[in-house]
């Protein structure tokens, strides 16, 4: 199968998960024998007032987008689109450019982008549905793109624009969610529900389990407002157990400062390449991802599963939905540092508990969130919106034996 794979990535200096899923998904494609055509656009281009001007052009309709697409499709001729992120720089203009050259789209949705102006579902440090199934003008008042009510004016009237002429309605063939809990705000937030299918993200590499020795507990992701890193911070310290803290981000200095105020025995250990977060996961008693979002769902958790490492997670959105209490990990209440505190302190006192649930993920991990079951579920995908155009899709050698007729366990269609 030849797949037409996209994605504009963020700045290097704010990397984001939906950089590695794509990554990810590239690979393992390729690893199966099918022709990847990668289509890439990268946000660091993005300098100065000129660079600025023309990217908040771009949100709306890139041209240069539109006409590289149409180049690209007429010499590969694919047989399936894949977008990841479009925004800013490839634009809804390439949905049109895949119509308008007869190939089917696919737009994996790992935030809430096309319903939240801001993508989070997030306001001043809790979750908001303001927007949700509504006029955006509320995200306009409170600035809810980069706090910025000029730049939250230009992403509403992209959606805006892009609502009235029923882009996303007719020029996506299938929406990928991430969650159940997220399908079900992108229906009400307008998406046509008979589109979107349910498929979690998976991983190409399969690491072995870890023994959880290391004697730290471990925290991996942005250090921004969302992630609940602060609340973190203020749960730890009235624990005597080391933390490390791999990530960067705006509040990294501020994070410094209350860990030390604090007296939190916290190692801020900065950027890490994936193999070393790995390595430090397969170390660590548990893994704590305390978010304030909903999130999409996270790299880190799907590293957690597979390496067994036990959880604390907060009890909301897809965390809440993904992570089953005392069989997975611990829960707390979102943004409450008491609550926190207590969850990991009782997994700290509980090592047959921390025993049982390395099993447990690691289990769960090679069930759902493996290279069969993510190859064939995204396969299956491709595949049905191939025949929707009356089209047959060319299958990779690698597949033909197993891969697609694999469970598709983890896929749920509307």
């Amino acid at each position: 199968m030849k797949i037409l794979l996209a994605h504009n990535f963020y700045q290097t200096g704010s990397p984001s998960g939906e950089d590695i899923v794509f990554r990810n998904e590239k690979l393992l494609l390729e690893h199966a024998g099918h022709e990847v055509i990668a289509f890439e656009k990268h946000s660091d281009t993005i300098s100065g007032i000129v660079a600025k001007t023309r990217a908040a052009l771009d949100t709306h309709w890139s041209s240069d987008s539109y006409r590289e697409l149409r180049q690209l499709i007429g010499r590969r001729r694919p047989d399936v689109a894949h977008f990841h992120n479009t925004f800013p720089l490839i634009s809804p203009s390439a949905y049109r450019a895949c119509h308008d050259e007869g190939v089917p789209t696919v737009q994996t949705l790992h935030n809430y982008r096309l319903i939240c102006p801001g993508a989070l579902l997030m306001r001043d440090g809790r979750p908001c549905e303001d927007c949700v199934g509504g006029s955006m003008l509320p995200a306009i008042q409170y600035g809810c793109y980069r706090q910025s009510r000029t730049a939250t004016a230009i992403v509403v009237s992209m959606l805006a624009v892009h609502r009235a002429r029923k882009t996303y309605a007719n020029d996506v063939d299938r929406y990928i969610a991430l969650t159940q809990l997220a399908k079900e705000r992108l229906v009400r937030g307008g998406l046509p529900e008979s589109r979107i299918a349910v498929r979690p993200n998976g991983l190409t590499q399969n690491p072995s389990v870890g023994n959880g020795a290391g004697g730290y507990a471990l925290y991996v992701g942005r250090l921004s407002a969302e992630k609940g890193v602060r609340t973190l911070i203020e749960a730890w310290r009235d624990i005597d157990f080391p933390l490390r803290i791999v990530g960067d981000g705006a509040l990294r200095p501020q994070l410094e400062t209350q860990s030390r105020d604090m007296r939190v025995p916290a190692t801020f250990l900065g950027f890490q390449p994936r193999s070393e977060v790995i390595e430090l996961m397969r170390g660590a008693a548990f893994l704590v991802i305390p978010s304030e979002w909903y999130e999409g769902f996270p790299v880190t958790l799907l590293e957690a599963f597979a390496t067994g490492t036990p959880l604390v997670v907060s009890a909301i959105g897809a965390l809440d939905e993904l992570v089953t209490s005392e069989q997975h990990g611990l829960k707390f209440t979102a943004g409450d540092a008491a609550s926190l505190r207590a969850s990991a302190v009782r997994l700290l006192a509980d090592e047959p508990l921390r025993v049982t649930m390395r099993h447990a993920n690691r289990r769960l991990f090679e069930e759902l969130y493996s290279r069969e079951p993510s190859l064939a579920s995204l396969l299956s995908i491709y595949e049905e919106v191939i025949l929707a155009r009356g089209n047959s899709p060319r299958p990779s050698a690698a597949v033909a034996g197993g891969a697609r007729a694999a469970a598709t366990t983890g896929l749920q269609r509307c």
